[in-house]
Parts: structure tokens; C-alpha cells; sequence
């Protein structure tokens, strides 16, 4: 299994992680969210995320941010957040 780590890089004003991906106009289904893997807890709006960039794919699967500076951090240690967001 290879692993796969591809992100947009997206630049975005803030840090982590008190900038927080900007509300949706309406309500977020369930389907639409997800928890940050880094900031454990925090929710996640997927479509917000992904509008952002703020997103890694990793040994097929997608991982949303809840902030620019996540996904840096997700970067250099990947299998430890990917193993604590399953």
C-alpha cells in the first residue's frame, strides 16, 4: 500500500487555531462534517474545508482542517493523526 499525501496549498490569513474555516450560509448536513485529526474535537465543515484547502488525502483517505496551520502538522507526522482521527 503506498502512501499518498497531496494537499492545495491555499494561502489563508491566521493561525491555528483560532481562525476557524468561515461558517456555511446554511446549516452543515451530517454527510458535511467531519472533527480536525490535529485539533481533536474540533468540528469541521467539510465544503468550507475543501473550498480552503484545508485538507490532506492519506493512504485514501481525506482528512478536513479546521485551520491553515493543521495540515503542516498533519504533514510531518501523518500515521500518528491519521491513527487518532480513526
Amino acid at each position: 500500500m503506498t502512501n499518498e499525501n497531496t494537499a492545495l496549498n491555499a494561502p489563508l490569513s491566521g493561525g491555528c487555531c483560532g481562525s476557524k474555516a468561515s461558517a456555511p450560509a446554511q446549516p452543515a448536513t451530517a454527510d458535511d462534517q467531519a472533527v480536525c485529526p490535529v485539533m481533536a474535537g474540533t468540528p469541521v465543515v467539510k465544503s468550507v474545508a475543501e473550498a480552503q484547502g484545508l485538507f490532506r488525502d492519506y493512504n485514501g483517505t481525506r482528512y478536513w482542517f479546521c485551520c491553515a496551520s493543521c495540515g503542516p502538522l498533519f504533514d510531518a507526522d501523518p500515521a500518528k493523526y491519521a491513527t487518532a482521527a480513526a
